[in-house]
């Protein structure tokens, strides 16, 4: 098996036509059909189901796809790291970050990383955090910056911060007591995490982070949650508890200068999620990825030092 039977394969498996990716890797369609069959012969294993509709790739093609997407990275990033060995830092570096993340840090690391080293080109991805960790785990990313506070077999991590939760929302409203007047958004204001049983909430879905966090703080506090929507969206989110439909619990970070009405509780015992830069283990750190990394971390840290809703991370036993 050799580097163009994999990229040949991923193509496949991208396109979903042997027609569409005999196209894309610019071979004949009769060529390409004969290199997958020559590559299930070698393997001994179907690799994709053949359909009206296109290809599908079998459990066995999955598997190849995965490892052959991973190999074909660190050929790219090892003949990146020789060509400018001695030279200065240049590289792709592909960073996941949160929206939330991403709102705070994306535009002072894009002009930092500008203005420090030219030569480094970012690729940046914004999404949900669920979203992130899987392009984390299937090694698209160089590194990510996550709300997460446990490493995994596939990712280690690094805390840089912590962040405390509020529930978001009116509280009379969410607990179906008819209209009321919004609360005031005093800074001082808390509530308890028992007295939040029950209460309707709005949600990320089971894949992100702050949903992990807040599910693991309630089953430890014995206190029963009413999730009545998924929302994989912070508009959404804040909307809904503009609206008084439900509540919902953010971090100050993720709270603009236009939701400063809307009624916010500190949750006590205080509720923190760890924001930490988390690595792919099956990759190899660049020395592009290490020098952006390191703004990051000069970012972070000044925000912690200004003060506002960052603080530093958790002791690692913690």
């Amino acid at each position: 098996m050799d580097l163009r039977a994999m990229r040949y394969f991923i193509a496949i498996v991208d396109q979903g036509s042997l027609t569409r990716a005999a196209e894309v890797v610019c071979v004949a369609q009769p060529a390409l059909s004969q290199q997958l069959a020559a590559l299930e012969k070698e393997l001994g294993v179907p690799l994709v189901q053949r359909g009206a509709k296109g290809v599908k790739p079998t459990e066995a093609g999955r598997t190849l796809y995965r490892h052959a997407r991973n190999i074909l990275r660190q050929v790219e990033i090892a003949g990146a790291e020789v060509r400018v060995a001695g030279t200065d830092v240049t590289g792709m570096v592909a960073i996941g970050l949160p929206t939330t993340a991403a709102a705070a840090f994306g535009m002072p690391l894009i002009r930092v990383v500008r203005a420090r080293y030219p030569q480094i080109r970012l690729q940046l991805f914004e999404s949900m955090s669920g979203y992130i960790s899987e392009l984390l785990d299937h090694n698209r990313l160089d590194f990510a910056i996550l709300f997460r506070d446990v490493p995994s077999r596939a990712v280690e991590l690094e805390r840089l911060a912590s962040e405390s939760l509020y529930v978001v929302g009116t509280l009379p409203v969410a607990r179906g007591r008819g209209k009321a007047r919004p609360q005031a958004s005093t800074e001082g204001a808390t509530v308890a995490i028992k007295a939040l049983a029950d209460l309707p909430l709005v949600l990320p879905s089971g894949s992100q982070g702050l949903r992990e966090v807040v599910e693991l703080a309630f089953a430890q506090a014995g206190v029963p949650m009413n999730v009545v929507a998924d929302l994989d969206s912070l508009p959404f989110l804040l909307a809904t508890a503009r609206e008084g439909l439900a509540c919902t619990v953010l971090p100050a970070s993720s709270l603009s200068e236009a939701d400063s009405e809307v009624p916010r509780h500190l949750i006590v015992p205080e509720l923190r999620r760890t924001l930490s830069l988390c690595w792919p283990r099956a990759l190899p750190r660049t020395s592009a990825a290490e020098a952006v990394a390191e703004v990051l971390r000069e970012l972070v840290a000044g925000r912690i030092a200004a003060g506002g809703s960052l603080k530093p991370p958790p002791m690692a036993d913690q």
